[in-house]
């Protein structure tokens, strides 16, 4: 199950990539809004 651990101390996860990606979208979009990284970095982060 691939995660990411977001310096604002939340771990997203997802199960595939595609799912993780989205999360992280989703959570930069809300979070952390003018936040923005590609698939391909998000999937380079993820642990």
């Amino acid at each position: 199950m691939p995660s990411l651990r977001c310096p604002c101390d939340v771990t997203l996860r997802g199960d595939t990539d595609d799912e993780l990606v989205e999360r992280v979208q989703a959570h930069l979009a809300e979070e952390h809004p003018g936040r923005e990284y590609s698939r391909e970095e998000i999937l380079f982060m993820a642990m």
